[in-house]
């Protein structure tokens, strides 16, 4: 029977493994960095769900701050995602988190996070399609957006684009991403949701196999420039991790704290103890990161995802290849998020350890 350190003995595994470990576990939680934001994006979860009406209005809102993230190092944080609003429009609360927690941002591309002061940020730039699909679902083709992100964050290595792709618009794929490679930077993929639930959810899934292809062909090309792996791809897009079909009761970022998800915590499936999801009065939580009260299963979003595939390491233990799956999966997102550093040849590495197409369900 092929255990672990049978696995450990291919040098290339054992490497990636060493440094996965070394760079210690992540106990991470998700913050609205704020309400506001100068965009309204189409089937934005963050305004589709009102997450912007919960706000304190106390008089000074960045003491609150200081004191929530005070609060959360005591409890033993040490990851932090930051959304929103759109958290350029708080650089002043950006900065406390930069400099006291391993973070990332979200940013909508419209406001470029200075260098300075912010170095090793990893910004996830917005784009949603080609310059006229961007437009159009961000904000109602008024402005090229995806113009001004390129303009902003050209051969910015803190910068990936954050590329949402919609399931009927994967003939841009190609275009898109080379345009943000020709601009300096990384690609990791995001998936549109059926924010509105309003179809076959499993149809709609189904619509992502066109997407998945040529997200493929991307990780061929430019294998040293593409975040997403072809295992990640492939859950994502399908919903399916072994015997477990994406869903409220599989997701693993729940916020530990809210009340409602109690039952959830005891279904038996594993989920991260430590998450919690603030609202941007810093102090209450709500479901999970993307929703309040809208069907789990409609959701695509790719952090939630990774952390449904990282968290089942023992799903991934059967054989070599399924170890890989979860290890690159594992190791992407940490170097994505800049918990470990490495040289970018070993963005090919793991995507050639993937190419051998065995890829477990």
């Amino acid at each position: 029977m092929s255990t672990l350190s049978t696995y450990l003995e291919d040098p290339v595994l054992s490497k990636l493994y060493t440094q996965v470990r070394e760079a210690g576990a992540v106990k991470s939680i998700s913050v609205d960095l704020t309400h506001e934001c100068n965009l309204r994006c189409k089937g934005c979860y963050y305004f589709e769900e009102g997450m912007d009406k919960i706000v304190d209005t106390s008089a000074n809102l960045d003491a609150a701050f200081k004191q929530f993230l005070d609060s959360e190092k005591e409890r033993g944080t040490n990851f932090i995602t930051i959304v929103g609003g759109e958290p350029s429009l708080q650089l002043d609360r950006l900065k406390m988190v930069y400099d006291n927690f391993k973070m990332n941002v979200a940013t909508n591309g419209l406001i470029r996070i200075p260098y300075e002061g912010f170095e090793q940020m990893p910004i996830g730039v917005a784009v949603w399609g080609s310059n006229e699909t961007d437009a159009e679902l961000r904000n109602k083709g008024k402005r090229d957006l995806f113009s001004i992100a390129l303009d902003n964050y050209k051969n910015d290595s803190r910068a990936f684009f954050y590329y949402t792709v919609s399931p009927d618009k994967s003939e841009e794929i190609a275009s898109v991403v080379e345009k943000c490679i020709q601009n300096g930077n990384k690609v990791l993929f995001n998936y549109f949701s059926d924010i509105h639930n309003k179809k076959d959810i499993a149809g709609y899934r189904a619509g992502f196999e066109n997407v998945r292809v040529e997200i493929e062909k991307a990780i061929q090309k430019y294998p040293e420039h593409v975040l997403t792996t072809s295992y990640f791809n492939q859950v994502i897009t399908t919903g399916q991790l072994y015997d477990q079909h994406w869903g409220y009761d599989v997701c693993t970022n729940v916020s530990t704290n809210f009340e409602p998800n109690q039952g959830r915590l005891k279904n038996g499936n594993p989920y991260n103890p430590h998450f919690r999801s603030y609202n941007a009065d810093f102090k209450t939580t709500r479901r999970c990161c993307t929703g309040i009260d809208r069907s789990c299963d409609s959701c695509c979003d790719a952090w939630e995802h990774f952390s449904w595939i990282l968290i089942n390491m023992k799903k991934h233990m059967g054989t070599k290849q399924e170890f890989i799956n979860w290890l690159t999966s594992m190791y992407m997102f940490y170097y994505i998020n800049r918990i470990i550093t490495e040289e970018e040849v070993v963005l090919t590495q793991v995507h050639s350890l993937l190419n051998s197409g065995i890829i477990a369900d």
